[in-house]
This record gives C-alpha cells, structure tokens and sequence, in this order.
C-alpha cells in the first residue's frame, strides 16, 4: 500500500479538533479516498506514535465507538473521548459532536 495514501489519512485525522468525532468513511473522502473506509482504519493501526495521531476521534459510521462495547479498546476509546467532553450514549456520540469541517478547514489545513 501506498505510505503517501496513509500520510493523507493521517494528516486528515489530525485536523479533527478535540471535542469531535469523524467516520472512517469522512476521513477516507476528505483525504481524498472515497469508499476506502477500511483503509483508514488500517492506517490507524500504522500511524507512528509520534505523530500522536487521534484515532479515538474516528468512529463508526453511525456514530457507534469502533471497537466491541466492553473491550478494552472500547473504552480507552470511550475514556479519551470523555476526557474531550464527548458524552456516549450507548456507546454513540451525538450528531452535534460530529466534525463538519468548514471550507477554511478544507482548503488551507488539508493540502494534498
């Protein structure tokens, strides 16, 4: 797999400010990857600790935490996103925690 392709996926998931949430499918079309939702999980999973990538910010796409409810990766995820203010409701953030990127956002801070 291409690294350019995971750089953009990365890239992308570090724009989503604290406090929000994005889908994997949002961050596959904002980095320019439409469809590739599964790649953006993978890429996850690759992102050099460095880059302090925020993967806990990228949920399903109904809003459901990524992992089984009651593994321990659910709630690391649910833990980092209540310490961001993000209240779960049966493991779901709310719509109006999701990030819409406004244009600014789009054309300055994604630049590939």
């Amino acid at each position: 797999m291409s690294e350019s392709k995971y750089q953009r996926i990365w890239q992308t998931a570090l724009q989503i400010p604290a406090g929000k949430v994005a889908s994997y499918g949002q961050i596959a079309d904002l980095a320019g990857l439409p469809g590739r939702a599964r790649l953006v999980g993978k890429a996850l999973g690759y992102a050099p600790k460095e880059l302090e990538v925020p993967w806990f910010r990228i949920l399903r796409s109904d809003r459901r935490l990524a992992f089984a409810p009651g593994s321990e990766a659910a709630e690391e995820q649910r833990q980092q996103l209540l310490i961001e203010g993000v209240i779960l409701k049966n493991y779901r953030a709310k719509p109006q925690d999701v990030w819409q990127p406004d244009l600014g956002e789009l054309l300055f801070k994604l630049n590939y």
